[in-house]
């Protein structure tokens, strides 16, 4: 007969907490009680609290910080991208997951996003407008790779928020990050990098062109050949 495993001290702190934002107990901006506080309360060490609180804040959960007042301590915030990307990452890296499913996953994502209609047409217009500025910085000769593979990421994660999915914001954020410094290594030498990034301006062009005439399909056509026609370069 199999026995369950007990659950570790942490994890009463991480169910409470849980329990706390369901119910309204506790909401963005709070401040968690200290740590000798839950200890008492929920009869562990202070160690296994410590544990929980940084799990918490590797989930996006919270934000920690030293010294006195509101913001210091563990405070409630919500970044859901952030903790995907960490076991994203960890998940690449171990090759449970690799590189190939993350740029299968991205064109789902992005191509899905690019035939919705925006749900609120406004933050479209002002996202039509950052992306625009973008392109510009992507097109200076002098930026660094690195610069143009975040602006890059921005510019996907930005089209791809229109939709109105907050999910998919955070997923394909997540995504973008779990495989950046994989793409990055992948280009030896800036001489290679040359004419790759030359058509990558032509396509973020004619992707950003598509949106802004409300051609979806044709914006999920370009994407879709945009992430294979990189990845095909890069690997």
């Amino acid at each position: 007969m199999s026995v369950n495993p007990a659950p570790r001290a942490y994890q009463v702190v991480l169910t409470a907490i849980e329990n706390d934002l369901r119910s309204g107990v506790l909401t963005l901006g709070d401040q968690l009680p200290g740590e000798r506080a839950l200890a008492e309360k929920h009869g562990i060490s202070r160690a296994s609290v410590r544990d929980a609180i940084r799990i918490l804040d590797v989930m996006g959960i919270v934000r920690t910080s030293t010294g006195s007042g509101p913001n210091s301590g563990a405070v409630i915030i919500s970044e859901p991208s952030a903790g995907i990307s960490q076991a994203l990452r960890l998940h690449v890296a171990a090759k449970g997951i690799n590189v190939r499913e993350i740029v299968e996953s991205r064109i789902l994502l992005e191509t899905w996003a690019a035939q919705m209609q925006p749900r609120d047409t406004v933050y479209a217009q002002q996202v039509l407008d950052r992306t625009a500025v973008l392109i510009m910085r992507m097109d200076d000769p002098q930026l660094s790779r690195d610069e143009f593979h975040r602006i890059d990421a921005e510019f996907h994660v930005l089209l791809a928020s229109t939709a109105g999915n907050a999910v998919v914001e955070s997923m394909m954020e997540s995504l973008r990050n779990s495989i950046s410094d994989y793409v990055a290594a992948s280009i030896p030498d800036d001489e290679s990098w040359q004419p790759i990034v030359r058509t990558l301006r032509r396509q973020h062009k004619a992707i950003h062109h598509a949106f802004a005439t409300d051609q979806r399909e044709r914006a999920a056509q370009l994407l879709e050949e945009h992430i294979t026609w990189f990845y095909s370069q890069t690997h």
